[in-house]
């Protein structure tokens, strides 16, 4: 089985959001998407969790880097 990429986990996620905001899946239907959107997020999650820690890494390898917190603007 191939390994999974970030971006297509993502727009599966997407996918799955849109078809239950519809709200045409049956009740069975839909219980299994929320299973596949949990398994997805997840996944997602965990890769950016991995990525995260191999940018403070490689950052922390340059005395002249500081990794800082992201954090959005309040004004939105």
């Amino acid at each position: 089985m191939a390994k999974e990429k970030f971006e297509d986990a993502l727009q599966k996620l997407e996918d799955i959001v849109r078809k239950m905001e519809a709200g045409d899946m049956p009740l069975e239907e839909s219980m299994k998407s929320f299973e596949e959107g949990i398994r997805l997020i997840r996944f997602c999650s965990a890769k950016l969790e991995e990525t995260q820690r191999r940018v403070e890494m490689l950052l922390g390898k340059e005395d002249s880097l500081q990794s800082k917190r992201f954090q959005e603007d309040e004004s939105d």
